[in-house]
Formats: C-alpha cells, sequence, structure tokens
C-alpha cells in the first residue's frame, strides 16, 4: 500500500482551491491511500500519468477532477512513499512539473526544489553582466565554504553571478529554501560559521548520516519540518478538513531546536518578527516540559483574554486534547494569575480594577484639588513608568529613584509635587473600594514571595508588552533555576508602552537569547512593505539591553505588493472598502478569511453598516473570537494582536488618527515620551499590517498618515 505525504508548497495553496477542488482532493487522496502500489499504477481512475521532458523523471500528474491536476513525485527506488507537491489547472500542473527539479540537500539533508529550467535560462544572462561588475555579492565567500553550507553547482553558478541582493530576490522564487536562506544570509551580513548555527545545524537531523542517501522515504523523514506524512484514512480526513489548524502547531527547524532542548540553566529569551513562530515554540516547550516529569506545574501566560483564549486552543490541539496534560497547564493571563493570588490571600472582597479611562479621569480630579503644575497625562506616566516599573512605596523611595526615559527633569520640590499626587491618587482608590491591574500584580508578587512558588516552570508569550510589575509576578510564581522562565516575544510588537530592564528584576537570559528570522505565515512583499513602517526608528531589545533588529528577517512566500490608496471622504473609503470584499469572496474567499481593522470602533461602526447592507456577513472581535462563526472580522488595530487572515484592509490610515494626537505627549512637555507615544503607533499599525497572509490593503481618506511616507 502506498504511502503519502503532503508537501508545505501543497499546503501553501490548499486554501486557496475553490471547496468543489477541494472535495475532489479529498476523493482523490482517500482513494490512492487504499489502493496498492500496483493498483495505482494501473488505475484509470487517478490516471497516474508520467511528465513529458520532465527535468526530474519522478514526477507524476494525477486527475483531481475534469480539469485539475495534482502533482506527485512518485518513488524510483522501490519504496512506497508518494508527495503530494502542488494542485493546478491541467495545463498549468503539467508545466509546472516539467520545470522542478527535487533533490537532496547535502548539508541538512532535507528535500528540496528548485525551478530548474528557469534557474538555467536566468543564470547566462546575469554571467554576461557580472563581467563588468566592479564587484559580486559572493566574492569574500569561498566555493568550498559554499558547498559545506549545502550550496549544489546549479545554485552556485547562479550565485556568482550576483552582483547584489535586488538581483538574489530575483532569483528567490527559484532557488531551493534551504540553499536561497543560505545565500540571503550572507547577503545580510552574517558570517559562515553563523548561517551553518542558524540554517544549517538547526536543519540538518542529529542521526543524519555521513553522506547523503538517495531513498526518498528517506529524505522526505529528514524534512519533516516541510513534509507533512499520513499514517491512515482518519489522519487524512483530518488534516484536509483543517489544514491550517493542524499546520499551525508544527514545528520548524529553526524552532525546534530552541523548544526541544533537554534543558536550560535559566531563564531563555526568543524573539522573532510577526509570524516567525514564536507562539509556536512555547506551545511545544510546554509539551516538552510536560513529558519530563508527571508531576510538574506550568504556567502558560499572556497579555491579554484573547490571546490567552487562543493559547489554549492550540494547545489542546498539541496534545491532542489530553485532559491529564493540560490539568497541568493554567492557561491564563498575568493580570488574572495575580487577581487570583491576590483573591487568595485576602480576607473578603479584593478592590476592583479601574480601566484606563477611569483611571486618567482620577488623576484630573487629583490635578484640580492639588493645582499642581503637571498634566494628568504626565502624573499617569511618572506613575506608570517610575512609581509602579520601581515598586516604589514612599517619597524617600522616590526622591532617590532613576527616572531614565522620562524627559522632564524633576528637582527634590517637584518629586514632592507629585508624590502629593500620587498619595492622593492612592486615596481615591482606596475611598472608592478599587485598585489597578499593576497595584494588583505588585500585590501578588509580595504575597508569592512569602511562600513556596506555585509553578515548575513558567512560559510567557507576546512578552513584549508586560510591565515591570506583571514581570515581578511571573518571576516569585517560579523559583529561579532551571528550566524556570521560556519567554518570547517581539520588540517590534510593542503596542503598550511597557519599559523594562529584564535584568533588573532578576531574569537574565544571556547565552539563553534565541532569534527567529523566518516568517511561515504572510508573503515576503507584505512584510518588506511593513517592514519600513519601522525602519526610520530605533527598537529597544525585548530585555531592555541594546536595540532589536529586524536584519535577516524574510519570509519564504511571494504574492501581491500591498495596496495603499486614499480617498477623499470616509464614505468613499468606505464604498471601497464593501468592493474589496466583494472581490475576495467572489475569488473564493471565505468571509473569515477576511480581517478588517481600524485605529477606532467608529470606524468599524460604519464598515459594518455598509457591509451588512451589502448582504456581507460580518462579526466583530471583542475579545475572543467565536469559532466556527461566519462572516468578515471586524477588529480595532488593539484587538488584532494574535490573529491572522488570509486578506486584510486596515481602514483609516490618516493624519490625526494614526498616530492618535491625544495619545501623543507634546515633544515640548517631554521628548522622550513623545518618541516613545510615536513609537507605540508606529508599532501597532505593523501589527495591524502584519496580521495578513496573502492580501494587505491600507486606506485613508484626507490626508495620509506620515507613518505611510516611508512605504510609499
Amino acid at each position: 500500500m502506498p504511502r503519502l505525504a503532503f508537501a508545505q508548497s501543497f499546503w501553501d495553496g490548499y486554501d486557496t482551491l475553490e471547496k468543489p477542488i477541494r472535495a475532489g482532493v479529498r476523493k482523490a487522496m482517500a482513494k490512492f491511500q487504499a489502493m496498492s502500489v500496483a493498483e495505482l499504477n494501473a488505475d484509470k481512475g487517478l490516471h497516474l500519468e508520467s511528465v513529458e521532458n520532465a527535468r526530474d523523471p519522478r514526477m507524476r500528474t494525477i486527475r483531481i477532477t475534469d480539469f485539475w491536476r495534482g502533482v506527485v513525485l512518485a518513488p524510483d527506488d522501490g519504496s512506497d512513499t508518494f508527495l503530494l507537491v502542488n494542485v493546478l489547472p491541467h495545463d498549468d500542473a503539467y508545466t509546472w512539473a516539467a520545470k522542478r527539479l527535487y533533490s537532496q540537500n547535502s548539508a541538512t539533508r532535507a528535500l528540496e526544489v528548485r525551478n530548474a529550467v528557469a534557474l538555467d535560462e536566468l543564470t547566462p544572462l546575469y554571467e554576461t553582466a557580472a563581467r563588468t561588475a566592479p564587484r559580486l555579492l559572493f566574492t569574500d565567500v569561498s566555493d568550498g565554504t559554499l558547498r559545506e553550507l549545502g550550496i549544489d553547482d546549479q545554485v552556485l553558478r547562479a550565485a556568482r553571478s550576483l552582483v547584489d541582493k535586488a538581483q538574489l530576490e530575483a532569483f528567490a522564487t527559484l532557488l531551493p529554501e534551504d540553499q536561497l536562506e543560505v545565500l540571503q544570509y550572507l547577503a545580510e551580513g552574517f558570517s559562515p560559521d553563523e548561517v551553518y548555527r542558524d540554517v544549517v545545524a538547526v536543519r540538518r537531523p542529529a542521526d543524519a548520516p555521513a553522506e547523503p542517501v538517495e531513498d526518498l522515504a528517506t529524505v522526505i523523514a529528514n524534512t519533516s519540518a516541510r513534509i507533512r506524512l499520513v499514517t491512515g484514512p482518519q489522519e487524512l480526513e483530518e488534516i484536509l478538513e483543517k489544514p491550517f489548524a493542524a499546520w499551525r502547531v508544527f514545528l520548524h527547524p529553526s524552532q525546534r531546536r530552541v523548544a526541544y532542548r533537554a534543558s536550560y540553566g535559566g531563564p531563555v529569551q526568543v524573539t522573532g518578527g510577526p509570524g516567525t513562530g514564536k507562539t509556536v515554540a512555547a506551545l511545544h516547550r510546554v509539551k516538552h516540559l510536560l513529558g519530563r516529569s508527571e508531576d510538574s506545574r506550568i504556567l502558560l501566560t499572556t497579555y491579554t483574554n484573547a490571546l490567552a483564549a487562543g493559547l489554549r486552543d492550540m494547545l489542546g490541539l498539541l496534545l491532542d486534547d489530553d485532559e491529564e496534560l493540560l490539568a497541568r497547564v493554567d492557561v491564563t493571563t498575568v493580570d488574572s494569575f495575580a487577581h487570583g493570588v491576590v483573591r487568595a490571600g485576602s480576607t473578603g472582597t479584593p478592590p476592583k480594577p479601574l480601566g484606563d479611562r477611569e483611571q486618567r479621569q482620577l488623576w484630573e480630579k487629583v490635578v484640580k484639588q492639588l493645582a499642581l503644575p503637571f498634566s494628568a497625562q504626565f502624573l499617569a506616566q511618572e506613575y506608570r513608568h517610575v512609581v509602579l516599573g520601581q515598586n516604589l512605596r514612599d517619597l524617600d523611595a522616590y526622591l532617590g529613584a532613576s527616572r531614565r526615559g522620562r524627559g522632564t527633569g524633576l528637582g527634590p520640590a517637584r518629586r514632592r509635587e507629585v508624590w502629593r499626587a500620587v498619595e492622593r491618587f492612592e486615596q481615591f482608590l482606596r475611598d472608592r473600594g478599587e485598585t489597578t491591574h499593576l497595584r494588583v500584580c505588585a500585590r501578588a508578587a509580595g504575597l508569592l514571595a512569602d511562600r513556596p512558588a506555585p509553578y515548575t516552570h513558567v512560559v510567557v508569550d507576546e512578552a513584549q508588552d508586560l510591565h515591570p510589575a506583571q514581570w515581578r509576578v511571573l518571576r516569585a510564581a517560579v523559583a529561579p533555576g532551571p528550566d524556570d522562565l521560556f519567554i518570547t516575544g517581539d520588540p517590534h510588537q510593542r503596542i503598550y508602552d511597557s519599559r523594562v530592564s529584564l535584568g533588573s528584576l532578576g531574569i537574565t537570559t544571556a547565552g539563553r537569547s534565541f532569534r527567529l528570522r523566518v516568517n511561515y505565515r504572510s508573503t515576503e512583499e507584505i512584510l518588506a512593505w511593513s517592514a519600513r513602517l519601522l525602519a526610520p526608528v530605533d527598537i529597544e531589545a525585548l530585555d531592555g539591553e541594546g536595540s532589536d533588529s529586524l536584519a535577516g528577517y524574510r519570509s519564504l512566500l511571494h504574492g501581491h505588493r500591498p495596496q495603499a490608496r486614499g480617498y477623499s471622504s470616509r464614505q468613499e473609503e468606505t464604498e471601497a472598502l464593501v468592493e474589496w470584499v466583494r472581490t475576495l469572496l467572489d475569488k473564493g474567499l471565505a468571509p473569515h478569511e477576511i480581517g478588517v481593522c481600524a485605529r477606532f470602533n467608529l470606524s468599524l461602526d460604519a464598515a459594518e453598516e455598509k457591509l451588512k447592507a451589502a448582504g456581507v456577513p460580518v462579526l466583530r472581535v471583542k475579545g475572543q473570537v467565536t469559532q466556527g462563526a461566519e462572516g468578515v472580522r471586524l477588529a480595532t488595530m488593539h484587538a488584532m494582536k494574535g490573529l491572522e487572515f488570509r486578506a486584510v484592509c486596515v481602514l483609516g490610515v490618516a493624519e490625526g488618527s494614526v498616530p492618535f494626537t491625544r495619545e501623543i505627549t507634546p515633544r515640548e512637555v517631554d521628548a522622550p515620551q513623545h518618541d516613545a507615544d510615536l513609537l507605540r503607533e508606529r508599532c501597532l499599525l505593523f501589527v495591524a499590517c502584519t496580521r495578513a497572509r496573502e492580501t494587505l490593503n491600507v486606506s485613508w481618506s484626507g490626508t495620509a498618515s506620515p507613518f505611510l511616507a516611508q512605504v510609499s
């Protein structure tokens, strides 16, 4: 009986197929799996056919529908493993298959594919131009070094013809994935040793033989990151019914070594841009830690309730809903965990936390009562960043505290005035029987310090938005030692104004920091466009030490360039949105695969009204998304965090809205805070845009946001 495997290239296109074609795939694959190899070769229903003039003689096609064919790599070594690599219209399938060549990478041992015909046609053209170039892209890297990194003869010839990174990108869709990534890293300035460590070593199986093998089944097994072998009819039906869910928790090589390392000597930090699989790595780390001990307890935590709900669902998928294992993992937000600690340690009803708006109203009341020379916004920020950030308990502590990052100088007299405001604010809270979430965290950290730590391990996702008060809770939730904290995050996605130095809180990740650089979700065009939003600014590293960079960050997928367009009025912009959504639906996208976001709910209200009037189902995202509910998703930019869609429209990216003028501290009041506010808004737009997997549309009415100047 033949064994069936699915390549990642198949999954990349499967979501875009119309429903009748997907049904044809399921029917054909089920029939395929039920046959013997002899029956398969003789069967007239599947029409397993060779491809004329194919560069790879193992190429076959099978019938999906009258007009669609599946492209299959067949074994020529007597084994029984077949690989489904693509599904295309009839003529396109034969053309695609004829040009592709599959081979084993000599360094990573993985199966990889190239457009061999196009490479042969394009390389001589570049070689001609290279003869007069003053310098070539890989002049400083020897042939021997390139071969040690897995570059074969055909790719080596192409690489030697390249003058700059732009030419390398022109070859990107033609080259084998592992070899392309090696060349891209070298082009970005990484040393051969770094490339071997970050690309080759993480993809090469630990038990790889000394020499490459030709057995297709073994090569497929070595490529488990991009190929999934199906073991039975039930698994086949499950992954074809929910392919995206099945792959969301699938680990890629660049993540596996981080997630499944036997043990770390202390806290671990994993960073990376959107779509690099940080969350997936965190989930697999939970699975690994659960398997090490039968009595360990794990806290899996994040910033918002919606993100926590998503983690809970994905962990259930990864652990096959094993109730015994899931019972040993608490999945919740840091604030919810802190509230639980305080409730358990309090007599009576603990104070209720106030929201940001109510806190600002109290600060305005403080300013008015005390006739202070400070704005409510300044005092709220001073309280958040300095008082709560350093857990200051009295005036003496505040008088001696560092105010690094705060632009308004305060002498002793002014600090006393600020402290009077802090005391009045906290008195208001006590009188009302209320508190703040960060005050709850401070209280929880104090309670945990006096008792044994409740968890064996703590795994943190979306760590970039956590405040020092929240970090103190997490530090107290697990005893310092091996495998205590596993932290993932991306400082480029910091959408709340939190500043932290992990080292000052007893969380040191020196020697245990890893960066993921390959995006497995969005196209390179969307990523490059979105990254330019952040190009003018410097991003502080996750741990507060130095800066972070998107250098080397790239996608392996390609598609259309994002569209950005302005309109004369909001009504015209909203009407254009409706037409955009209709076009996508006509192309076969399901409503839930389309996301629409804006800075304000007011813009979403207008969009919802127009879409409903056009007969388009919609669903507002306010917290956790209702699974299975149909409708175009509408969400604020903040609520888009943790979500992803095949197509995203970002509405209202206009001057005054993005950045939101009211949220920006005037430069003359506090220059560093002004810059921090602008950066937060810039990161928010970056997050919104990088929720798109295939299609991104950005629009505005009136004058465009100044942030778009860098991407036009």
